[in-house]
């Protein structure tokens, strides 16, 4: 055996060589306090950096920009009434009716406020009190109209009573008033950047006003709701505070953990910090290039800490065992280096590739998780692999804890069976042939059973509301409201219709129109529609007098001209070459928009021409449906180049394709379980969970990669393949049932936070923890039984 198995001797410092090693060894220890004096620098300037890290969030980098139908709402979203990002204010008047006195200037007050807020598209602002909400009413004398509520309103009973009639004839109701005329919305489409001087709209910001605004009107009698995707990213930011609380939670937890694992406080201590330093690197190189924390992203950092965990505690324990063989806490920190770092590096260079893998998928926001997860697990290789045991060859460890290790280092791996200790002895039994074979079947039949779940997961929301918040959180009680009071839902759907200039009031673009909004009243999800050919079947009815025999696309195109003088701008643009189909839904769940958008793809397939173009999609819910649409291709796509990554990076690091499977058909039932799991759990793979199941891989490789190392050096000294497997399990493999259990455990907590979000991927992640763990410490063994045996050439 060579000088640092476990069972080997160890020289002390004098009979050490300071220039054996590897090139990369010699250079790190032997310059250590210059080495010491880098990392201190960078920790002091990126620690500056990262207190100009910003929370925020923009809603382009949410979608999809290279997705065809959100190209189609790029190119036009100028022209578009409302795009995809849009707050409702909706007033309630919790006794009596909106035509009140002082229920009317309370909106007032809120409109004119509001106005004003950073980011607003005050063109296409909308409210009771906005010049655009008008009334179409028929007299003896033709058409007459104006404002909704007049210039010459007072508050008086008869101005009240105009307004009423107003209102009735405005076509609103539903859409800006609530059918019970108890509730009405101030509309505010919003931009990305603020109007005043172009800089990225900041929704923490925003949001706190929203808030102050809702204290500063809300009574006994008038309640105030909000939705909108700006509103949901503001309650994630704030949630993050609470959200920081279960982070900082899940570091003490791991540290009492390791402090009972080590019984060294000096250790612990430096385990802890090294990984602390990785994220205080990580956290201020994203400010350094450009780079924002969003929602989505604020995982990361915890990521990179829990992988620091994970190496950190390897590198102590190795040289922790070899202090307590009697080495110098020098020599025992350098052979440790020696041991581990080529394993450790590329378990992380897997890691790193694996995240970068992420940037195939061309959402912006997941292209910055996957540029911050990579940069945090590149940094874990300075302060986790060089950083840590270089600080340990100055403090070592305790005196209590060399002795602990010295004792417990009496039972060899050539002891009897009865002299091992009962649980490692346990789990070197799967070496066996009987239990190696079991293992395997049941691993198979979970496998099978996992995937045939895991076809059932659904792409994109499941609940109505925002699923990132729980159920009874304020947003989600908001929208509720929203969709019980108005027809005209919070959820649009919006088809662009291109014709030639001046060709939108076209009789057969209306016809088209027109057939295109039937078909889609009779989905199940859709609540009502709006457009410019219902538009101009209302008012040829209101020509003649109202009867309803001619409630139909007049065919004269005088008539159709003179309607479309009058009617409201947000269906047709100003060229008319483009009208506006409003399809408002009961939800955005994957069902719902999947039945849309193959509605109008079947639609636009039969019906377009040269002349007529029926193109998907904007809105905030045809926004999601092009999301849905790219998470759908890029889970396999992603999964697909995540395993490529991993398997490459394994066989350069085995040299053996046997240790290569060894490796990775545990993370693949892993894969499995975890998406059937969300099946169970009720999560559709979306924006936030996508990343999770390839975060789960990078985290995972590096438990099976500690195990096996080990096994495989053994393997390659003559021992047998459970004297190999029982040796890697006292050294490496301990750490890898410590960490696994600390880390499962300690994110299972987040099943309390407030933030449904963070909930999830607690569960997820803890499962995969827990469950890579099982994996690398029984299935790893069982298939090595199969595959590998004494003297592999790795």
């Amino acid at each position: 055996m060579n000088s640092f198995t476990r069972t080997g001797t160890v020289p002390d410092t004098q009979t050490f060589d300071p220039a054996s090693g590897t090139l990369v060894e010699r250079l790190l220890f032997n310059h250590r306090r210059i080495i010491l004096g880098i990392c201190v620098l960078l920790s002091l300037m990126l620690g500056y950096q990262a207190l100009g890290l910003k929370l925020n969030a923009a809603f382009e980098k949410m979608i999809p920009t290279d997705h065809p139908y959100v190209q189609n709402y790029l190119k036009n979203r100028g022209q578009l009434g409302e795009g995809g990002n849009t707050l409702r204010i909706a007033v309630e008047a919790k006794q009596g009716s909106i035509f009140d006195a002082a229920y009317l200037e309370t909106v007032k007050k809120i409109n004119d406020e509001v106005f004003l807020l950073p980011g607003v598209d005050r063109s296409y602002m909308k409210s009771l009190w906005t010049p655009a909400t008008r009334w179409i009413g028929v007299t003896e004398e033709g058409f007459d109209g104006g404002p909704v509520i007049p210039d010459n309103y007072d508050g008086s009973a008869g101005s009240l009573e105009q307004v009423r009639q107003n209102v009735e004839r405005s076509g609103e109701v539903g859409r800006l008033v609530a059918s019970n005329f108890r509730s009405s919305i101030v509309l505010l489409p919003l931009q990305d950047t603020t109007s005043d001087d172009g800089q990225p709209l900041d929704y923490n910001v925003l949001s706190s006003q929203l808030e102050q605004i809702r204290a500063k009107y809300e009574t006994d009698n008038i309640k105030i709701h909000i939705t909108g995707f700006a509103k949901v990213v503001g309650d994630l930011i704030d949630g993050m505070r609470q959200m920081q609380l279960f982070f900082a939670a899940t570091l003490v937890i791991c540290g009492i953990v390791l402090f009972w694992y080590t019984r060294c406080v000096r250790s612990t201590l430096l385990v802890l910090l090294c990984s602390i330093i990785a994220v205080v690197w990580l956290l201020g190189l994203l400010p350094t290039l450009g780079f924002d924390l969003d929602p989505y992203s604020i995982l990361v950092p915890f990521l990179v800490f829990a992988i620091g965990l994970s190496h950190g505690a390897q590198k102590m324990n190795g040289i922790m065992q070899d202090i307590g063989r009697g080495a110098d806490k020098l020599v025992a920190a350098r052979f440790t280096f020696r041991r581990l770092f080529l394993t450790g590096l590329m378990a992380l260079v897997a890691d790193a590739v694996g995240f970068a893998v992420l940037m195939i998928i061309k959402i912006p926001v997941i292209q910055d998780l996957a540029v911050a997860a990579t940069l945090g697990v590149l940094t874990l290789i300075f302060t986790n692999l060089i950083l840590l045991p270089i600080l340990l060859s100055y403090t070592g460890v305790s005196k209590a804890a060399a002795l602990r290790e010295a004792a417990n280092d009496k039972f060899s791996q050539l002891d009897a069976q009865h002299a091992r200790h009962p649980f490692w002895a346990f789990l070197d039994r799967f070496t066996e042939r009987k239990w190696a074979s079991g293992a395997i079947i049941i691993a198979v039949i979970l496998g099978v059973a996992g995937f045939a779940v895991s076809l059932h997961v659904k792409i994109g929301d499941l609940n109505p509301g925002a699923p990132e918040l729980r159920a009874e959180s304020r947003y989600n009680n908001d929208n509720r409201f929203m969709v019980s009071n108005f027809s005209a839902s919070s959820d649009k759907y919006v088809v662009m219709v291109k014709t030639p200039q001046y060709f939108c009031a076209n009789y057969q673009t209306l016809v088209s129109v027109d057939a295109l909004e039937a078909q889609l009243q009779q989905l199940p999800g859709v609540v009502s529609t709006t457009s410019l050919a219902a538009l101009s079947k209302q008012a040829a009815a209101g020509m003649n007098e109202g009867s309803m025999t001619w409630y139909e696309i007049p065919r004269n195109q005088g008539l159709l001209n003179a309607i479309i003088t009058r009617a409201p701008r947000e269906l047709f643009n100003q060229n008319c070459d483009l009208l506006t189909v409003y399809v408002y839904l009961k939800d955005h769940k994957a069902d719902t928009l999947t039945s849309v958008v193959q509605t109008v793809e079947q639609f636009a397939a039969s019906h377009n021409t040269d002349q007529i173009q029926f193109l998907n999609a904007a809105g905030n819910a045809g926004i999601e449906a092009a999301t849905n649409i790219v998470v759908k291709r890029s889970n396999v796509q992603m999964l697909f180049m995540v395993y490529a990554a991993v398997i490459a990076l394994c066989f350069i690091t085995f040299r053996s394709w046997r240790a290569v499977v060894c490796t990775v058909l545990p993370l693949m039932l892993t894969s499995i379980l975890c998406e059937a799991l969300m099946v169970g759990l009720n999560i559709g793979v979306k924006v936030a969970t996508l990343p999770v199941i390839a975060l789960g891989v990078g985290i995972g490789v590096d438990y099976a990669l500690y195990i096996l190392s080990v096994t495989l050096s053994n393997l390659r000294n003559g021992s047998s393949l459970s004297d190999a497997y029982y040796l890697a399990l006292l050294s490496t493999g301990k750490v890898v049932v410590m960490t696994g259990i600390t880390l499962g455990i300690a994110v299972l907590t987040w099943v309390l936070s407030p933030i449904k979000f963070q909930a999830d991927m607690g569960i997820l992640l803890g499962f995969m923890f827990i469950w890579n763990m099982v994996g690398a410490l029984i299935l790893v063994p069982a298939l090595a039984h199969f595959l590998l045996k004494p003297k592999v050439n790795a």
